[in-house]
């Protein structure tokens, strides 16, 4: 059985790069044509360079897949993960923070072993493409910040879901999904106010009559928000971008200072109106829903599975593992089971886009703000125009931008 599970990850990994060559080769034959959409704003030199972007993001992102899978392998399969289970036993007594130690340490490892290519891809690729705005003192600084926050949130939850174990021996498993589902609600309420300021400055809109427009189409929809920002993005890149945070009195508009710079204001509207058909649709809701159903089932197979030696013979290993290395080993075998419904979900995804599409021209009452808002997005992220269909069906959770263009002028 180890063979065959080791073979079914390995063919996975093989048919992603599959996938990544695929659309590459594709670009290659067609990224040379400019789509009727884009023809009054993207000439052959920047088509050049949208293709030269994707390429390099995809061979470098390539060379990183690469080492983490080398990296995986070896822990799980080439008996890293019991050194490392037997030497967590070690330094304390206690299941709690045996657990807490468990997955912090891996956080740090997983962390440190990501910094170079996170250096190279924001200083070197995005660099080049003139994208990243970032100091070396404002990485070092997020990714300090980053770590610290996320061992707050992970003792929390980790020591959380371990005490109800002990609490509930026999119903933990449905006490850990309704403690994970609390938190998570819980973190839509403080996260914008006490966390995204941490990484960035947010102020009122500064582009003159744009809040009150705003606030008319949200009363339109018949949506209310307590606030209108704008963020510091561009102190780290010059992507753009929009979104709603937040659930209840708490929930804001953030526009990136670098899409208001972008786009007239009705694009921003556009934009906004898409976002907006995303809660009016329930589309949000029903992604929560999805979500919480699979964890239920989850953590109701794990409550079973991590009973006795199985899952760690399932990977060739003997001698047993810890509670929170068999939840581990049942999170890769759950990654391999879940694979062939990944475009299902990048379906439905593409389903919720176009439907906010047609929901934010039917607010909005124009097809080409939300149209050319897309073509400047586009243009100004250096998006592929030309990638493959099944790369697309598989991976993306947007639909190709020319494909929504038309669909959106077509009505």
């Amino acid at each position: 059985m180890t063979t065959i599970i080791l073979l079914a990850y390995l063919f996975i990994v093989a048919f992603g790069y599959w996938l990544k060559y695929l659309n590459l080769s594709h670009l290659k034959i067609h990224g040379h044509a400019v789509p009727p959409e884009f023809e009054s704003v993207i000439d052959p030199q920047l088509l050049g360079k949208i293709s030269d972007y994707t390429v390099e993001n995809s061979r470098f992102g390539f060379i990183e897949s690469i080492f983490d899978t080398i990296v995986l392998l070896l822990f799980l399969f080439g008996g890293l993960l019991t050194a490392y289970d037997r030497w967590i036993a070690t330094l304390t007594d206690s299941f709690l923070w045996k657990g807490v130690l468990f997955a912090l340490l891996l956080t740090v490892v997983e962390t440190a072993l990501g910094i170079p290519f996170s250096l190279y891809r924001n200083f070197r690729i995005e660099n080049k493409y003139g994208f990243n705005t970032m100091t070396l003192t404002l990485w070092f600084t997020d990714l300090l910040k980053g770590l610290a926050i996320g061992a707050v949130l992970g003792t929390v939850t980790v020591l959380g879901a371990l005490s109800i174990v002990l609490w509930s021996p026999g119903l933990w498993w449905f006490w850990v999904w309704l403690f994970f589902l609390c938190f998570s609600v819980f973190m839509m309420y403080i996260s914008p106010v006490l966390i995204e300021p941490l990484f960035f400055k947010f102020e009122p809109l500064t582009v003159e009559g744009l809040e009150e427009r705003i606030k008319m189409l949200m009363e339109k929809a018949g949506l209310k928000v307590s606030r209108v920002f704008q963020v510091d993005a561009s102190r780290r890149s010059r992507h753009s971008n929009a979104y709603f945070t937040g659930i209840g009195k708490v929930k804001r508009i953030v526009l990136f200072d670098t899409l208001l710079q972008q786009m007239s204001q009705e694009e921003v509207l556009a934009v906004l109106a898409h976002e907006v058909g995303h809660w009016k649709k329930k589309h949000v809701l029903k992604r929560i829903v999805m979500t919480e159903v699979m964890a239920f089932a989850g953590l109701f197979m794990a409550y079973y599975l991590v009973q006795g030696d199985l899952l760690p013979g399932l990977l060739g290993i003997s001698g047993g593992l810890s509670f929170y290395a068999k939840v581990l080993v049942l999170g890769f075998l759950l990654s391999i089971i879940l694979f062939p419904v990944t475009p299902l979900f990048s379906w439905l995804s593409r389903r919720d886009e176009h439907a906010s599409d047609r929901f934010a021209v039917e607010l909005t009452g124009t097809a080409e703000a939300m149209a050319s808002a897309l073509v400047k997005l586009s243009k100004e992220n250096l998006s592929n125009l030309h990638p493959h269909p099944l790369y697309a069906a598989f991976y993306y959770s947007h639909p190709p931008v020319v494909e929504r263009i038309r669909r959106i002028k077509k009505g």
